[in-house]
């Protein structure tokens, strides 16, 4: 993990993960510059860099700033955008009244560098309107955890996502911001965005397993897929959840809901990482999509009560990781399906002993 290479102030975070392979490199660059976002670019070369010109990142046109060496080596790059957060409640019955949005291109953001950790491989940016009249931030922040993994496991907090060593997980955290409204519910605005010939889906999976996020059923996606479906090339992933505690548990979940892949039919953040690698190509050759990830429905009143809201998505390439049955469950399963068929075969041997003894009782005629 290299906070801000190249450059030796913390007015500016920027957080490059590197995953280096055999045969290939996979990097993660994280940034509030202009706005939160990540780029994932993944390439064929082991040796492939990072290569950043801080003084045109830090222009109003930013464009070429960032590029990946040797450029012949990229396979492929995406990027993922967090631009606002829409606040609602209930007004009246069967009325909804909307706030102002918090554009996050528009934060104030500290510097991640005092919460870089090199051993849990763990940084946060965490942010405050720059402008905040209602003093709805006075004791509260928003925040983005990143996590970078170098094995497969599960993430040890609910909802205990599944990750492999080329993944990384990022968890979105509102915690302490005073609701501006009675059962106030939140939604997240995430924007992506694609190279040609690559196309963005949404996805959704269910299981009858819920052993590692209880009451949990349903794993979406956004997997970004060649146009003619051959390969997944990236993906976001998510539970169909959030949680209201610091130290979740089941009772604090949160009813999580997503709203829709769009075209989006506006301007991504000037001067952002995105603009930085992609350039002028935006909306045009490159594709920019949307979806809004709504927190709340008919559980409102959690984040009323406990101030403290946090969504965990995992990131990466290729397929996204598939649980499958755990032992618990099959023997659980085995022990259900299999209890039920033993007694009908030992049901079915006393019928059976019951009527050889009956007819053994008659004396055989001579």
């Amino acid at each position: 993990m290299q906070y801000n290479p190249g450059w030796n102030s913390s007015s500016v975070n920027l957080l490059h993960v590197r995953a280096q392979g055999p045969n290939d490199t996979l990097h993660y660059v994280w940034s509030s510059i202009g706005g939160p976002a990540v780029l994932l670019v993944a390439t064929q070369s082991p040796s492939s860099s990072l290569g950043i010109n801080w003084t045109r990142l830090l222009s109003p046109s930013p464009a070429g700033a960032i590029w990946i060496d040797p450029p012949g080596s990229v396979v492929h790059s995406s990027a993922v955008v967090f631009t606002k957060v829409f606040e609602s409640s209930e007004a009246k019955p069967s009325e909804e009244l909307f706030y102002p949005p918090y554009v996050l291109s528009e934060f104030s953001w500290a510097s991640l560098g005092p919460t870089l950790n090199h051993t849990a491989l763990t940084a946060e940016l965490s942010g405050v309107p720059a402008t905040d009249p209602g003093g709805a931030f006075a004791n509260g922040s928003l925040a983005f955890r990143v996590t970078a993994y170098e094995s497969r496991g599960r993430s040890g907090r609910l909802p205990s996502l599944l990750h492999t060593a080329d993944s990384s997980q990022l968890e979105f955290v509102l915690a302490g911001v005073t609701p501006r409204g009675n059962s106030s519910r939140f939604v997240l605005e995430v924007a992506t965005v694609e190279e040609p010939g690559v196309t963005r889906s949404l996805s959704s999976a269910r299981s009858i397993d819920d052993e590692y996020t209880p009451t949990i059923f349903e794993m979406l996606a956004l997997v970004a897929e060649s146009q003619n479906g051959s390969s997944s090339l990236s993906f976001v992933q998510w539970k169909a959840t959030a949680y209201g505690s610091r130290s979740p548990r089941r009772e604090d979940g949160i009813q999580c809901q997503a709203q829709g892949l769009r075209a989006a039919n506006w301007s991504l953040p000037a001067a952002t990482i995105v603009q930085a690698y992609f350039g002028q190509g935006l909306g045009g050759a490159y594709s920019v999509s949307a979806i809004n990830v709504s927190f709340g429905g008919e559980e409102g009143r959690v984040y009323q009560e406990k101030r403290y809201l946090s969504w965990s998505v995992l990131l990466g390439f290729g397929q996204p990781p598939r649980d499958t049955f755990s032992p618990l469950v099959i023997s659980i399963m085995a022990v259900a399906l299999g209890t039920p068929l033993a007694m009908l075969l030992v049901g079915i041997c006393l019928v059976l002993v019951a009527q050889r003894k009956r007819y053994s009782e008659y004396e055989p005629i001579n």
